[in-house]
Order: structure tokens, then sequence, then C-alpha cells
């Protein structure tokens, strides 16, 4: 008999400490025989761990995939949900509909068979894993035979019919970072995306250009010679800037060269490590905007620094969801034809 009474935020799930919210609990019930009536099973493909998340599991497993399998297997079996003890993030999955709860059948634009991606963090996410097929480091991917839980609450993306799962399931992954991009970005503004030779970098390039427009400037940080490379290719930075994020003051030198010494309206972080809030900051004009994508983010060492430095900005938390950013992060392969085919050959 199906379980009734569950909470919409799914704090009947937590185990530790009970009853709290699903994603700050350290463990989840992630028994999955039996549901309640406002939750979706789904029987799950792939996970996309997300970028800070898998750079730490990996430099813990010294590149090995095995090893990077495992650790994940231990995660999720102690908590319950592939929830990064280090890092705290987890990330996102995608995989077909097997069951929906009683109590939402008939409220859903949603039927058994449906293939989605969930657009909720892997760190609230009930997960159980059976089997761990393939681990793609180049991608952050991993292939499992799993299933998974998703609250009333939760939101989710029908995965689209025009381009493959795993590419979708990469565009989805950072889906929050060119949609936020497109709200806070304005005609004429100089943009700095720093890391923009990254995957939410370079969708967020593409929203950049467009909402800046040709009045606008945007300038693209880059470390490597690859992620420069790319920035090149997709045509869509004004200046490409290289330099280390973790390098306040060299980056600083160089964002005060590229605008005269305006410094940037709008900076946008997209890198995967620590100790980048300087740079995001001192590069950003005061009354300007600081969104911090990355989840390698300390929020103490962004205020308290810029405090330290008194630099007037606003700060924008990495909110992975904001309205219609599913289909705003997918929209962006669909009109930028040369990210599309880059895309294909890094993650389809």
């Amino acid at each position: 008999m199906t379980k009734t009474g569950g909470n919409r935020y799914g704090t009947h799930r937590a185990i530790e400490p009970k009853g709290s919210l699903p994603q700050p609990a350290w463990k989840l019930d992630n028994s999955v025989d039996e549901i309640w009536d406002n939750e979706l099973l789904i029987d799950v493909e792939t996970l996309n761990v997300d970028a800070a998340s898998f750079r730490q599991i990996s430099e813990q497993a010294d590149g090995d995939p095995q090893k990077i399998g495992e650790i994940i297997l231990e995660t999720v079996a102690k908590r319950g949900k592939q929830h990064n003890p280090v890092t705290g993030s987890g990330g996102m999955l995608i995989g077909t509909v097997a069951e929906i709860g009683t109590a939402l059948q008939g409220k859903r634009d949603l039927a058994v068979g449906d293939r989605i991606a969930t657009m909720v963090s892997l760190s609230l996410t009930p997960l159980n894993i059976e089997e761990i097929i393939a681990v793609h480091p180049a991608t952050c991917q991993v292939d499992v035979r799993a299933k998974a839980v998703l609250f009333e609450s939760g939101i989710y993306a029908k995965l689209p019919a025009d381009m493959p799962d795993k590419l979708a399931l990469a565009v989805l992954d950072v889906a929050g970072a060119p949609a936020q991009t497109a709200k806070i970005v304005h005609p004429g503004q100089t943009v700095l995306i720093i890391g923009a030779g990254g995957k939410s970098g370079l969708l967020c390039l593409h929203e950049a250009k467009k909402r800046a427009g040709i009045t606008g400037k945007v300038l693209a940080l880059c470390r490597s010679e690859g992620a420069a490379a790319r920035v090149q290719e997709s045509g869509l930075a004004d200046a490409i800037l290289r330099g280390d994020a973790k390098d306040a003051m060299g980056v600083l030198k160089l964002v005060e060269e590229a605008t005269d010494g305006q410094l940037a309206d709008v900076t946008i972080n997209c890198v995967d490590i620590p100790a980048t809030e300087m740079t995001s900051i001192l590069a950003t004009k005061d009354g300007g905007m600081v969104y911090f994508f990355s989840m390698a983010t300390s929020f103490t060492a962004a205020a308290l620094g810029a405090e330290g430095i008194g630099k007037d900005v606003t700060m924008l938390i990495g909110n992975g969801y904001t309205k219609d950013h599913s289909e705003i992060a997918i929209n962006t392969l669909r009109e930028n034809s040369i990210l599309r085919e880059m895309f294909s050959k890094l993650y389809a």
C-alpha cells in the first residue's frame, strides 16, 4: 500500500536529523520498494556530478575511474544521496519515470515512461545505486543502474527530442548559469566571465553577448590554452584574458587594461575551484554585480573580503533555479550552432 502524508518538501525522508529538510540533512531514507503518494520514482541512467564535487572526488581517487565510482557508492551508502561531504554539493540526473505517486497523478504533465532530467540537486535527492556501469571523467558523468525519488516540490525537465540525452544533461546541469545571466546583463554593460571556457562559462558567454548587445563588451577569463581556444572558436568574447582566477591582483590588472580602468559592470564566476572570490569582487566596479555560480565559492570569504577592501557590489548566490531556466539553457544550443557542435563533441 502506498505511504500517505508525506511532506511536499521531502522532510519525511530525513533520517538525520529527523524531520529536517533533505538538502541540509546528513542522511536520507533512500528505500525505493515503496514510495510515498506525493513522490516520483525514477529509473536512473546517468548522474551528472557537479564540477566542484567531481574534481574533489577525482583528486581523492588519484584520477582512477574505478576509485571514483567506489567513493560515490560509499557516499550514497552512508547518506542515502550523492551529497559530497567535502564540497557540500551534488549534481543532477537523467532517467525514466517509473512510478507516479497517487497524490500526483493527473496533476502534472508527466506519464510513466517519460524521460526527464531532475532540476534539483543530488544533494537532496534520495538515491539507491545498484551498480555503477561507467565513469566518464572528461564530462563528470557517471552511468548507473539506480533508482531515485523526486519530491512533490522537485522540478524537472522533459528531455528534448532534438538532441542526445547526454548533451541535454550537460546543459541542464548548469541551466541556472545562462538563465541568470540573461536576467542580470543589460544592454551596454561590460561583462566579465571567469572560467569562460568551461561548460557553464560558454553558455554564459552566449547570453552575455546577446544581452549586452553591440554597445556592450564581453570579457572572457581563461587559464588554459584549451579553454581560450574554445572561447576563440565560439566568437563570443570581445577580449580573451589569460590568467589564474586565484590571482586576484593579476586578474585585476588584466581587467583594468581591457576596460581602461572602468572594470566590469557584471562579473560571473563559473570556475570550479576555491579562492576566487576576491578576484571576482576586485574586477567589478562599485555599484556592479558579482554572480557566483560556482559551488566552490565561500560566501563568507566573499562577504568579508568585499567589506575588507571597501567594495560596494551586489553579490548573487548561484541559485541553480530561476524561472524558465531549463528552456533558456537548451535554447542556447538551438540558437548557437557553434556551441552545439562544440558541446556535442565534448558531451554527446
